[in-house]
Formats: structure tokens, sequence, C-alpha cells
């Protein structure tokens, strides 16, 4: 699920960017000897350095993979034991001569690509003046067992005093930022074996960064920064991937099915509820498990299987409010989960989710994410509400029961089938309702008009004019009348016949919708999110503001592409799912393209030419450095490629490069032969996760026989893992006559690497509607081909139909 944002779509479905790459931090563990995790995660907070375990070292290495730290002359002081365990150490080069390094170097291109283009090199080799290290793995040891190896390594009490004077508030601080993540490690053992290891970084040549190896996450090692650009903070991942070593373990395999939440909204819009889901690991003796919840939402009481258990949740920041983002939070059940068992989880949970924006006018800023859970999972849902009797609520499914009782509404609603998450919407709505062969479309609007859409009085300065011999100028308001009139429901009844027909459209390609009843609601600001059962449209999507000038780009996205795109994921991120970070870009490719074959539907096939131009032009706007938005990573990096290089980059890359290689695939197959490509994917993966290789897999079945790169393969390597738009250049002869002709052509590349190489239609135009397409290889020498021909052709045409991405 996306949200577009004033043309740029951002991630909403786990909160912000940032918390793609909490996911590694997977769940490694240590054993605990004493406390509950209250007293641990304080224990944690208030670490401080051991001034009697400070040693002057010298030649100490540790190994994590292709990640290799070298403390080659300095101050290594460890943190006091925290439940029996030393978790933590500082090292510094507070001597003459003082040195350590990091050595990391990325095992493919792309990652090196990504590295050097955050430091310059494709290889991180850095001489840094110190750190702080926090493992749970056996790190200590392997430390420790070096010291006897050389007589110089030595305790040093005198400089320990200082360093732990020097380091605790620091140590103190990023403690705190990790006490849920390590306390997670810390009590789930013998269940989980240990393994994390972060070190963050002060280095003079690249400032503060991080690295990470997590053998619990498919891609263990990883490095990034922190970085402030224009006001916004950004973690720029320099390079994620997974080790040689193969060390991933057994997931944790938690699972969590059949929801069913009871929630008041309070008059003063505070949101209290109280879940009850059934969770089940597939991991034996798991001491305490972990959740994910919106940060203005506070986890208060939490039963399992009726006893009281213990949570652990972070205060939220101050600021937060209205921002919607994840925390990590946990709960430790009064007895370890047995494998395959299923258990009652009951969490009573309650905080200020809803905003009022203007009077009557509300903003649900947790929208995915209001629950407990634990990434996005299929399962059933039961949802009621109590609120009141003034505001309407929306929210996914049949309705079970819709009643007054006093001053309040009690609304409950079923889904139909298993859906990855449920959200809801309230506000002061009118109503419009159209029904089909199989669904039904609710589409709900504002009563009065979101403030931000409200034309503003605009100041003029007329030429200047002479009046008795003297100039002067006035500044005027517009007159009111000069602006449209903005009705919020003027387009209700038009919305909503709109979304039925994109519904009908996609049911007939790809099959049922995830749930025969699908409401449409609004939301403030300039995005749109497409749940299962339920869309979040843009205020700005129900207003008509081009009448009476042309229509602009912005209109068509608002006014046409941005519901259908959002009615799409009923589909495509509704039942059939991206498996990680790296595949998320198929569901809003395939979601935006589906939409475009509305449009092509309904406006024909040169309304999307257009639209896939503009996404090219966006792909090759030039970055800071010059060289195209397109460069700043492969489509596989997913939200990493939204950082303080090139923050443009996630949403061109994402939407408009996804909707060209689906276009090029389309080109390659046929329409025919395409469509059913589509169909396809929702009927081998409906309620299922999809991997960009199962994609590429199950693609390439639906090439023409005999096709050029017949497992798309080298279609993948080009487009999809890699980076790079060619130019093109077509030079061709005709030669013979009557019945014997030949074109004889020349095709060459330019402006990418030497080792890349598409496939490019020429198309020979025989008669009026009659042609025959060449498809040429292109490569870094001029490629030749030749066609023999029984007539004369009329024209022959470099890719006349948007068949390849290019310059």
């Amino acid at each position: 699920m996306e949200c577009y944002t004033g043309g740029v779509i951002r991630p909403r479905r786990c909160g912000a960017h940032l918390r793609i790459f909490a996911a590694i931090f997977a769940f490694a563990c240590l054993p605990l000897s004493a406390g509950t995790a209250s007293d641990l995660a304080t224990a944690i907070r208030e670490s401080t350095p051991d001034r009697d375990e400070c040693y002057r070292v010298r030649d100490l290495t540790l190994v994590k993979d292709e990640l290799r730290i070298y403390l080659t002359d300095g101050y290594l002081i460890f943190s006091k034991p925290v439940a029996g365990r030393r978790v933590s150490a500082i090292f510094t080069t507070q001597v003459e001569n003082g040195d350590a390094e990091v050595i990391l170097r990325p095992p493919n291109l792309a990652e090196r690509r990504s590295l050097a283009s955050f430091i310059g090199f494709p290889t991180l080799d850095d001489h840094f003046r110190a750190a702080v290290f926090l493992f749970t793995g056996d790190d200590y040891q392997t430390l420790m067992s070096q010291i006897p190896n050389n007589p110089a390594n030595q305790k040093s009490a005198e400089m320990g005093a200082l360093l732990e004077s020097e380091w605790t508030p620091a140590l103190r601080n990023i403690s705190a930022s990790y006490d849920t993540r390590l306390a997670l490690d810390l009590l789930n053992v013998p269940a989980r074996p240990p393994g994390l290891f972060l070190a963050l970084i002060q280095s003079p040549t690249f400032g503060n960064y991080n690295l990470f190896d997590d053998p619990e996450n498919p891609d263990q090692i990883a490095a990034g920064q922190y970085t402030q650009r224009n006001n916004r903070t950004f973690f720029d991942i320099w390079t994620h991937f997974p080790a040689r070593a193969g060390r991933s373990r057994e997931p944790l395999g938690l699972q969590l099915t059949d929801f069913r939440i009871e929630a008041t909204v309070e008059p003063d819009l505070n949101l209290r509820a109280v879940t009850r889901v059934k969770v089940k690991t597939a991991v034996d003796g798991i001491r305490i498990v972990p959740f994910d919840i919106a940060r203005e939402m506070v986890v208060g009481e939490v039963k399992v299987n009726g006893m009281p258990a213990e949570v652990l949740q972070r205060e939220a920041p101050q600021g937060n409010f209205g921002r919607g983002e994840n925390d990590l939070f946990l709960v430790m059940p009064p007895a370890p989960l047995r494998a395959g068992v299923e258990n009652e989880f009951e969490f009573h949970h309650s905080g200020k989710v809803i905003v009022q924006m203007a009077d009557r006018i509300l903003y649900v800023a947790a929208r995915g994410n209001w629950y407990p859970s634990f990434g996005p999972q299929f399962a059933t849902y039961d949802l009621s509400f109590r609120y009141p009797r003034d505001w309407e609520l929306v929210t996914p499914g049949d309705v079970v029961e819709d009643r007054l009782e006093g001053d309040w509404r009690i609304t409950r609603r079923r889904p139909s089938a298993p859906i990855r998450l449920a959200g809801f919407n309230l506000g002061n709505y009118a109503h419009a309702q159209v029904a089909g062969a199989g669904y039904v479309v609710d589409l709900y609007a504002n009563r009065a008009l979101d403030p931000a859409l409200q034309p503003r009085p605009t100041l003029f300065t007329p030429p200047p004019q002479s009046v008795r011999g003297r100039s002067w100028t006035q500044r005027l308001p517009l007159p009111e009348f000069s602006a449209p009139t903005l009705d919020p429901l003027g387009r209700l009844q038009r919305l909503a016949s709109g979304v039925g027909s994109a519904l009908e459209f996609m049911a007939s390609k790809f099959g049922p919708p995830a749930l025969s009843h699908l409401s449409v609601s609004p939301i403030p600001g300039n995005f749109g999110q497409g749940y299962p059962g339920l869309i979040y449209l843009s205020t700005r999507s129900y207003v008509n503001s081009s009448r009476g000038r042309a229509p602009q780009e912005e209109d068509v996205f608002y006014d046409d592409l941005l519901v259908v795109h959002e009615t799409a994921h009923q589909w495509w991120g509704a039942q059939v799912a991206g498996a990680s970070y790296r595949d998320d870009w198929l569901m809003e490719a395939l979601a935006n393209y589906s939409a475009l074959l509305y449009l092509e539907k309904n406006k024909g096939v040169r309304e999307i030419e257009l639209i896939l131009d503009g996404y090219r032009a966006e792909l090759l706007a030039k970055r800071d450095n010059g060289q195209p938005v397109d460069s700043a990573g492969p489509i596989v990096f997913g939200t990493r490629l939204e950082s303080s290089l090139e923050p443009r980059a996630w949403r061109a890359i994402t939407y408009g490069k996804g909707s060209w290689i689906l276009q090029m695939l389309r080109q390659r197959m046929g329409d025919e032969r395409f469509l059913s490509m589509l169909a396809e994917v929702m009927k081998r993966y409906g309620r299922r996760e999809i991997t960009t290789e199962q994609f590429r897999l199950l693609a390439s079945e639906f090439l023409p026989p005999k096709s050029d790169d017949p497992k798309l393969e080298l279609f993948f390597d080009q487009w999809v893992y890699g980076t790079g738009i060619p130019t093109l250049k077509l030079n061709y002869n005709v030669r013979g006559k009557a019945p014997s002709w030949k074109v004889a052509g020349t095709l060459m590349q330019s402006d990418v690497p030497e080792d890349f190489s598409v496939l490019v239609p020429v198309e020979i135009q025989l008669a009026p509607g009659r042609s025959i397409t060449q498809w040429v290889r292109s490569s870094n020498e001029p490629a030749s081909f030749s066609v023999s021909l029984r007539q004369q052709p009329l024209k022959v045409m470099l890719d006349a139909h948007h068949g390849v991405l290019r310059r």
C-alpha cells in the first residue's frame, strides 16, 4: 500500500521510510539470569563503562563476514554487565599514533555503486577515531581472547576512570535508543541464539555512521548514516546485503490470526481499543514477543491466555504527535510460548491518532498501525467501533451491526475474507453508492471543504498608469468569482461510478477484488492509500480545480490516475504482496500500470504514452551530481532510494521506472500474453507473497516462442537489478525492387555502461495499418540488422510504440 504526496508517493505501510531499515534489527538473543523486561531495559539504559575492564590494546580484530574491524592501537573499555553479560564496549584512539580501521566490501556491483554514491568509494576503508559497539553474541569473548596474545595489552585503571566519566553520557544515550531491541535479544534464550552486532563509528573522514551485522536478517550486513537535508532527517542506507557465510536462521515465524477489535472514539477524539488476536510462533520456548504499534498509542494491560503479561514499551518521543510511525514493544507472557500452539493475546491500548484539521474535517494519522501487529499478515478481522453519533465511520467489511445508543453510534463490520491490515476513517460525510456484479462501492465525501483547498485571494500589480500626470500602482485582490468554486460533493457520484467502473475492468482481467465491499473516503492532504476494502483518497481528488482552464498534469494525476491506482491495490498489495522491501516495487508498479491500462481503455493509447513520457522525464532529471535520477539505484533498493542524495528517486524509480518495466514486458509479450501473465500472478500468488525472482520466472513463461533472453535474465539484470537509460540511434537504408526489397540498418547505443544491452523494436510499415517488428539487440558496438521484404516499406521507425525506456 502506498501513499502519494503531491505527485510524490511516500511509503506509509510501516510508518516512515526509516521503518524499512528497522528490518535489519531481527531477533537475536542471550541468556538472562535475572530481572523482568522492564528491569532489564532500565539496566540497559543506565549502562556505564566499567573502569575495571579498561585495556590498552594493540592489534585486536573483529571479523563479521565482509565486515572487518581492526583495533590497531588505543583503549578498549567494556560496559558493566547487564543480566550477567557484557553487551557493549567503547574503543578510542586517545594515544600517540593511535589507530583503528574498518573495512567493508559489498559483494556485488549494485551495492558497491550504492556505497560509492554516498562515500565516494566502492569499498569502505576508514581509519576512525572512536566507536561504540553493542553486541549480543560472543564479541566480548572474542576480543578478550586476543588480549593475552600481545604483552603490550594491559589493564589501565587510570584511563578506565577517565573513559567512564567521558563516555557514560554517550553510552547511555545510545543504549537508550536500543533498550527494547536488546531486551528482546537478552530475554529469548535458549529459544533464539545470539548474534546482533552494532557499531557506531566516529570518523574524521565520513562523520558518524553505523555498521550492522545481524544473522537473523536475510541481508545480514548493513552500513548507513543519519543525515539532514532541507530540514528533513534521512537515514541513508549506504549498503545492505547478505553475508557470504549465509548465516540466516529459522525465522521467528510469528503468526497473527483472527483479530477481534473493540474500539471507542471519545468526543475529544482519543481512541481506546481492546484488541484480541490469536498468536503462535514457529520457534519453541519464546519468552518475549515483539509487536509494532503507532507511537501515539500507549499499550496498557495485556493478557495472554487470560493471564496478565508484562509490557515493555518505550515512551513516544516528544513532538511525534500525528506522525503515525511505528514503535516496537514487547510482551512477556507468564510462560514461554510453545511452537505451533495458538495463544490468545488481549491488548488494551489508547492514544490520539485522530487529528482535527478543521471544523468537521478529521485526519487519521495511524491508519494501518493503530492496533498491535507484527508486519502485515493475512488474517480475519471483526471490527467494532463506538463513537459520537454525529460522526460517520468507515472501515472495511460488511455491516454486521449499526445502531444508535444515546449519544453514541455503534458499528460492527466483518470483512468477508482474510486481509493484511484494517484501516478506518471518521468524518462528517455525504455518501453515494454504486453496485455491480459481485461488488458494492460506498463513496464518502466531506460535507465541508478542506481548508487547504480553499481559494485564496491573489494579489496582482497592474501596469503603471498615469493619473493627472502621476504614475501609480495599486494592489488589489482578484475578484472572488475568478477562482473556480470548489465543491467537495460535486464529484461524489462521478467518483463512485468511476471506482465501480475500474473495479469491473480489473475484475475482468485479474479476478475478484480483495473484498466485494469497497469503501472510499477522503483524507486531507495530497496523497492516497489503498487498503483492503478501504481507500483513503486525497481531498484534492474530490474537487475539479481545473474547471475553466485546460487540465494540467497535476489535474490528470488527482482526477484520473490516483483513484484508479488505489483501486488497483485491491489486487496488488491487498491480495498479492511483496515478500520483502526489495520486492515491494512490484505491488506499486503493478497497481500503477493497471491504472494505466484502465486509462488506455477509456482515453486511448496516447494518454498513457504521455504519462510514460512524464515518467521518463522524471527519471532523466538531473541530480545534484549531474547524473539522472535513475542512477540513484536499482528499483529493488525500495525505500532505500529515498535518500538525502536524491529524495525524488524512490517515487520516480518505483512508480515511473516500474511502469516502464511492465510496459516493456507488454511490448515483448503482446497484449494477450501480458494480460494472461498478470492473471496468472494473481492465481498463483493470491493471499501470498511474491519475490522479484518468482515474478521473473513466471513472466518468462509468457514470452513468445524462441524469444531472445528466454528467462528474462538479461532484461532483469538491466532494468530491475541495474540502472541506466540508453540513447539509441537508428541508421538504415532501403534497397531493391519489386518483389525483392531489403531494409538494412544499424542501431547505436550510448550513455550507458559498456555491458548494457536491450532489445529494441524497429517497426517497418508496409501499408497503412500493417507493419512488422524487427527486434534488435543493442550493445556497446553498432548492431546491424537486415530484413527482406516483398514490397517497398512506407516507413521504418525506431521504437514506435514506447517499447523501450530510452532517452
